[in-house]
């Protein structure tokens, strides 16, 4: 299990740079799904099933407007992938920086980290996720109203910047 987990997190990492290198927004939002996937991994490797599908729906159903938002606004008939000179010099420099940033924070880690919810407490009646669902929609009912107008709001104003030429926001210069 603990290769597992560590092949998530390395592959987590490296989308990360993948997508921070990147200046397509083609290629970024299919970075940002494949990165989504790997953390709702670590979630499952953590024993948080339910809320790891649940924020993989959530953050697909974002992506799905961040994608047709990018996808209206590029331009560019042949973007840059990966394989080009500048963007493979930009994840080489991300990544001697996030390699840097943990070197500093290296010798706190062991590997009794690596620790289920579940694994913590001796006599376990439910799942650690299924609590803080239950927690999530009895205090947080008033956050989840909110957080479903604002993507309401932001699919209308998505929708209206890309209507069109003559009539949206966005126009020919």
């Amino acid at each position: 299990m603990t290769y597992l987990m560590c092949l998530l997190l390395i592959g987590l990492v490296l989308g990360l740079v993948a997508v921070a290198s990147n200046p397509s927004p083609y290629f970024a939002a299919l970075g940002l799904v494949v990165v989504a996937g790997l953390g709702c991994g670590v979630l499952v490797g953590h024993g948080g099933c339910f809320l790891s599908l649940v924020l993989f729906l959530i953050y697909l159903g974002g992506m799905l407007v961040v994608f047709a938002y990018s996808a209206a606004l590029a331009a560019e008939p042949y973007p840059e992938s990966l394989g080009s000179r500048p963007i493979a010099g930009s994840m080489v420099i991300y990544s001697l920086g996030v390699v840097l940033v943990s070197s500093v924070f290296w010798g706190g880690w062991y590997e009794g980290s690596w620790l289920c919810v579940e694994e913590l407490g001796e006599f376990c009646a439910v799942r650690g996720d299924v609590a803080g669902v239950a927690m999530m929609y009895s205090l947080g009912g008033g956050m989840l109203v909110i957080s479903a107008w604002v993507l309401l709001l932001t699919l209308f104003v998505v929708l209206e910047l890309t209507r069109g030429l003559s009539r949206g926001t966005l126009r020919a210069v």
